[in-house]
């Protein structure tokens, strides 16, 4: 446990270290969303996970747009890209990322997630009748499956939902108007705790829905990257998805936490790049 929270802390410094921003805009769905496009050849949509950026993913860009055509984009709320007015859910997601695939005439993909990103993927590909053609998909650390709460879990949402009845008394509100927000806070996790309201309730949403039963329905060749020391999206998750997604593939990396691609960098482009051409551009 000391070696992953002292690989988590190495990682965020790493991404702490970035600066560089792009600011191409575009508008999907009514929001401003901060994209770019690189490279040419066969088509590859990465799509983000929770809190990251396009910083985040530069180093698999460049790499990637040496030998394909490389699409990525900042999530709402994230990045350079516009928070949304609303809370979305997943089916919210995939709409947005189905509208940036037919505004940029993307056919033939690639679709490379990682986190939230990979729980997007495994959504829309499940549901079928997409207007373009998905070749292949890469999960990284990929979300989507939902665990029974543990004790200490059930303890804490027990005290909010305790919470919410007290606090919600009138006079209450009126001596302690943010008391239930800072109780929420207290008790959620670190993204929820960062969080602005919106896209608390946002996450609330894509945590709760469990993608279990949509796995089978994923029909393209599947490539899994995990860090055997993800505590995030653990190693048990991608055992499930193996199992269940019919045409699927694990590697695991030892001494590695959810943010892999930042730890092996050079292990996983070339494993991206085998996956994708065959080794075909060596």
């Amino acid at each position: 446990m000391k070696t992953n929270k002292l690989i988590c802390k190495k990682t965020k410094d790493k991404i702490n270290k970035i600066k560089e921003v792009i600011t191409i805009k575009t508008e999907i769905n009514g929001l401003n969303i901060n994209y770019i496009e690189k490279g040419v050849g066969e088509n590859v949509l990465i799509i983000p996970g929770w809190g990251t950026n396009y910083n985040v993913y530069k180093n698999m860009i460049e790499n990637i747009s040496t030998y394909a055509k490389v699409f990525y984009f900042d999530m709402p709320g994230f990045g350079e890209s516009e928070e949304p007015k609303e809370a979305m859910s997943v089916d919210d997601f995939v709409d947005l990322v189905k509208e940036f695939i037919k505004q940029n005439n993307i056919d033939n993909v690639t679709l490379i997630g990682h986190s939230n990103g990979g729980r997007i993927i495994i959504k829309m590909i499940s549901e079928g009748k997409l207007d373009f053609k998905v070749r292949r998909a890469i999960l990284i650390g990929s979300a989507g499956i939902v665990h029974k709460k543990t004790a200490k879990q059930k303890m804490k949402l027990s005290i909010v939902k305790l919470g919410k009845k007290v606090l919600s008394f009138s006079i209450i509100k009126k001596i302690f108007p943010n008391a239930l927000e800072n109780l929420k806070k207290k008790m959620g996790s670190v993204d929820y705790r960062n969080a602005t309201p919106v896209m608390r309730n946002t996450l609330v949403k894509l945590v709760n829905e469990d993608l279990k039963d949509c796995l089978p329905k994923v029909n393209v060749p599947t490539l899994l990257l995990w860090g055997e020391n993800d505590t995030e999206t653990p190693l048990a998750d991608a055992k499930i998805m193996e199992k269940a997604i019919p045409d699927a593939g694990l590697v695991t990396f030892k001494n590695c936490s959810h943010y892999v691609f930042l730890e092996r960098p050079a292990q996983i482009n070339n494993i991206i790049n085998n996956f994708i051409t065959g080794g075909n551009n060596k």
